[in-house]
C-alpha cells in the first residue's frame, strides 16, 4: 500500500509540472500569436485633417508594421499607386485627443503630425494599439542597433589639446585613431562626479544653442531687409517663411528638451519632484522670428513718452475734461483688398495655429491691425448717448427697461468695424487707460415738440483701464452727474482659432445704476466672430444675452444669430422682454443689429422699427496728444497709428514689439517679485473689477 502511495505521489507532481509547462507553453503561444497579429498589416479609411481650406477629407490608409511606414492614399483603389504621404513611425508618439473619442495624433520624429479621426472610439483604440506597438517595436529595434556612445572631453567646435596631437618627423598633425578613443561605460549608479560633468554639458548645449539662436537671428534680419514685393525673391517667399519657421521650432525643440534635462538634473541633486517647475538660469534675449537682430532692444525706444516698465505706476491722475475736443479721427480702415498680398504670412501663421488653440499669447500680423486700442474701441457703444442717458426721464420702470433694451440693440452697429472689412484693435498695455467724453442736449420739451435749439448740454464721461494683462482684462465706467446715470464693467476678451474664423468671448458682466431709482440692470455682451480670415474678413455677433433687472422683476432675452451653412441672413438678432412677477411678455424685437428693429408692444399692438443706418452718431471728445498722459492709448500707441497711416508696416511692428517686450520685461519683475500691479482707477470687488468713485455709492 504505501508504495502505490508513493508512486500516486510522483504522479501527481509529475502532472503538476507538466500542467505547469502547458501553461507556460499556452502563455507563449498567446503571447507569439498576438505579437504575429500585431505584425500583420492593416488597412482602413480614416478622416485625415488636411489643412484649413479643405478641413477633414476620408483617405485609405495602410500600416505596415514591418517597413515601420504610414501610408495614405485618396481612395483604396489607388492604393496600387505612389502613397499621397507616409511617415515612419521609429520615434513617434501616438496620442488620443482629448475634443472627442474618435480623433487621435500621429506626432513623427521628423516634426511632422498627422490629425485624424476614426469612425467610433473602438475603431480609434484598435489604431492606436497598432500604431503603437509598430512605433515602440522600430524604434527599440534602432536602439538596440545604435552604436556605442563616444566620450568627447571637448566641444566639437573646440580643437584638441596640444597633448593629444602627435606630429611626425615631417612636422604633420596625427589625429588620435578610433581604437585610441575611450568608450563611455553605462552605469545603474549615477556619481556626483558624473552629475556634475551633466551640467557642465548642459552648460555647454546651452551655449551651443546660443550661438543657433544668434545665428538664427542674423538669418531673420537678412530675409527681413529684403523687399516686400517684386518678381524675384522678397521676404514674403513661401520657402523663405517655411525656412524661418521650420528654424525657430528646431530652436524652441532643443530650449524644451535641455529644460527637461535641467528639471531631472535639479531634481536628483536636490530632491524637488520632477515635475516642478524650473525657470532658466538666465533670461532668452533673443527675438521670435521676423525680428530684425536685436535692433529693437539696443535701439533707443521710439515711444519715447513710454516709461520703464518697471517703474510704480502713480495714483489716480485726476484728467480734465474741459481740455476735450470733438474728435476728428474718423478716418475709416483701408480696406485689405481681400488678403492676397498677405496670404502667405497668413497661411503661415495659420500653419502653427490649432483648432481651439487660445489666441490671447499669439502675435498676430501688424497689418490686420485697426489704427485704435480695444479700450477705445469700448467707447463706441456709446454711439447713442442721448438714448442711454434718456432712460433717466422716464418714470414707468416697464418702460425704463425698453428703453434700455433699445439703447443695447443700437448700440452694436457703429462701433464693430471701421470699414467694410474686419480688423483688430490693438491689445491694450497693463496700466493704459482712454479718457473722452461727449456733450448730450438737454431738450426742453413743449407741448410734445422738441425744440431745435437745445439750451444746455449735459456731459458724459468714460474712464478705461487695462487692469490685467494675463487674463486681458478692461474695465471701463461711464458717468453722467446731471442724470445720475453710470454705467461699470469689466470683459475679459478670450480669444481661439476656429479654423477658418476666429472668436472672441467677452467673459463678464456689465451693470447700468440709476441712482433715482435705485434700479441696476445687468448683461452681458455677445461673442464676436471674424469670419473668412483667408478672403475678405467681416465679422458677426453670436450669443444669447439676459439683461436683467432684479428690483423691478423685467428681463429681456436677446439672441445674436449667427448665420447658418445655407440660407438665413447676416447680423440677425431677437429679443424678448418680459414681466418675471407676472409672467407676461411685453415685447419682441426682430431684425439686424446694424439695421432695421422691429419693436412690438403686446400690450398695446403697436410697433415701433428703428433703422440703425439712419441714426446720429454722437462723436466723443478726446484732450489733444500732448495733453495726455504717457499711458493713455492714443498717446502710448502713436508711432504705431502714424506708420500704420503711412503704410510702413515695417516700423509700425517695430513700435509695436517695443510696447509689447516692455510690459513683459514687467510682468516679469512683478512676478518675480510678488507684487501686483497698481491699478489707477479701477479695484477688485469678487471676480469683477469696479470703478474706485461708483456714482451711486459716492453721492
Amino acid at each position: 500500500m504505501s508504495k502505490i502511495k508513493k508512486l500516486s505521489g510522483k504522479l501527481v507532481k509529475r502532472s503538476v509540472h507538466v500542467s505547469k509547462a502547458d501553461d507556460s507553453y499556452l502563455d507563449e503561444d498567446f503571447e507569439s500569436q498576438e505579437s504575429e497579429k500585431m505584425r500583420q498589416p492593416l488597412e482602413g479609411q480614416l478622416s485625415k485633417y488636411t489643412n484649413v481650406m479643405k478641413g477633414w477629407q476620408y483617405r485609405f490608409f495602410v500600416l505596415d508594421p514591418m517597413s515601420g511606414l504610414l501610408e495614405y492614399f485618396e481612395k483604396e483603389e489607388h492604393k496600387r499607386q505612389r502613397p499621397r504621404g507616409s511617415v515612419y513611425l521609429a520615434g513617434s508618439v501616438i496620442a488620443p485627443s482629448d475634443e472627442d473619442s474618435q480623433t487621435f495624433t500621429v506626432n513623427a520624429a521628423n516634426g511632422e503630425i498627422f490629425r485624424l479621426r476614426a469612425y467610433d472610439a473602438k475603431d480609434r483604440q484598435h489604431w492606436l494599439n497598432r500604431l503603437r506597438y509598430t512605433a515602440e517595436y522600430h524604434t527599440n529595434t534602432i536602439a538596440q542597433n545604435a552604436p556605442p556612445l563616444v566620450h568627447r572631453p571637448d566641444r566639437p567646435d573646440r580643437p584638441p589639446p596640444p597633448s593629444s596631437l602627435k606630429t611626425d618627423q615631417s612636422g604633420n598633425i596625427n589625429k588620435p585613431t578610433e581604437n585610441q578613443l575611450t568608450t563611455v561605460q553605462r552605469s545603474h549608479h549615477k556619481s556626483t562626479s558624473s552629475l556634475a560633468s551633466r551640467g557642465d554639458s548642459h552648460r555647454e548645449v546651452k551655449e551651443v544653442i546660443h550661438q543657433v539662436q544668434s545665428h538664427e537671428n542674423h538669418l531673420f534680419e537678412k530675409i527681413d531687409d529684403l523687399p516686400a514685393g517684386g518678381e524675384f525673391m522678397n521676404r514674403l517667399d513661401k520657402d523663405l517663411l517655411l525656412l524661418k519657421a521650420t528654424s525657430q521650432a528646431t530652436v524652441n525643440c532643443l530650449e524644451q528638451c535641455l529644460h527637461i534635462l535641467q528639471q531631472q538634473q535639479l531634481a536628483q541633486n536636490s530632491g524637488i519632484p520632477a515635475g516642478a517647475t524650473v525657470e532658466w538660469l538666465e533670461p532668452r534675449s533673443s527675438p521670435g522670428p521676423g525680428v530684425r537682430g536685436s535692433k529693437s532692444a539696443i535701439k533707443a525706444s521710439p515711444a519715447d513718452s513710454f516709461t520703464s516698465a518697471l517703474s510704480t505706476v502713480s495714483p489716480e491722475v485726476p484728467v480734465n475734461h474741459d481740455d476735450d475736443i470733438e474728435d476728428d479721427d474718423n478716418e475709416k480702415e483701408s480696406e485689405l483688398g481681400g488678403v492676397e498680398a498677405h496670404k502667405s504670412v497668413i497661411l503661415h501663421l495659420l500653419s502653427q495655429l490649432k483648432l481651439g488653440m487660445d489666441l490671447t499669447r499669439v502675435v498676430l500680423p501688424t497689418f490686420i491691425l485697426e489704427k485704435r486700442s480695444l479700450l477705445e474701441m469700448f467707447a463706441d457703444c456709446m454711439a447713442h448717448p442721448d438714448l442711454f442717458m434718456k432712460t433717466t426721464d422716464i418714470s414707468d420702470p416697464e418702460s425704463r427697461m425698453l428703453n434700455v433694451l433699445e439703447w443695447y440693440l443700437t448700440s452694436f452697429h457703429a462701433g464693430i468695424i471701421q470699414g467694410s472689412v474686419a480688423k483688430k484693435p490693438y491689445n491694450p498695455i497693463i496700466g493704459e487707460t482712454f479718457h473722452c467724453s461727449w456733450q448730450v442736449p438737454k431738450l426742453e420739451m413743449s407741448n410734445g415738440d422738441t425744440l431745435e435749439e437745445p439750451q444746455m448740454s449735459s456731459r458724459l464721461i468714460y474712464i478705461a483701464e487695462q487692469v490685467s494683462h494675463h487674463p486681458p482684462v478692461s474695465a471701463f465706467y461711464f458717468e453722467c452727474p446731471d442724470k445720475k446715470i453710470c454705467m461699470n464693467g469689466s470683459i475679459w476678451t478670450k480669444s481661439k482659432f476656429m479654423g477658418m474664423s476666429i472668436g472672441v468671448s467677452m467673459v463678464g458682466k456689465v451693470s447700468i445704476y440709476l441712482q433715482e431709482y435705485d434700479e441696476e440692470y445687468k448683461f452681458s455682451l455677445p461673442s464676436a466672430y471674424a469670419r473668412s480670415i483667408l478672403t475678405v474678413p467681416w465679422v458677426e455677433l453670436g450669443d444669447r444675452i439676459n439683461i436683467t433687472c432684479q428690483k423691478t422683476g423685467y428681463t429681456a432675452a436677446v439672441t445674436f444669430h449667427t448665420k447658418p451653412f445655407y440660407g438665413g441672413r447676416l447680423h440677425e438678432v431677437s429679443a424678448e422682454l418680459k414681466n418675471l412677477k407676472s409672467g407676461a411678455i411685453v415685447c419682441r424685437a426682430k431684425g439686424e443689429w446694424n439695421g432695421n428693429l422691429e419693436f412690438n408692444y403686446l400690450n398695446t399692438d403697436e410697433q415701433k422699427i428703428i433703422d440703425t443706418t439712419k441714426l446720429k452718431v454722437s462723436k466723443k471728445c478726446v484732450r489733444p496728444i500732448n495733453l495726455q498722459g504717457e499711458y493713455e492709448s492714443r498717446k502710448l500707441w502713436q508711432h504705431v497709428t502714424n506708420s500704420l497711416k503711412m503704410g510702413d508696416v515695417n516700423t509700425a511692428t517695430e513700435h509695436k514689439r517695443f510696447l509689447e517686450d516692455r510690459q513683459r520685461e514687467g510682468e516679469k519683475y512683478r512676478r518675480e517679485s510678488s507684487m501686483q500691479y497698481p491699478t489707477k482707477y479701477f479695484h477688485l470687488e469678487g471676480d469683477l473689477w469696479t470703478y474706485n468713485n461708483l456714482l451711486h455709492r459716492t453721492s
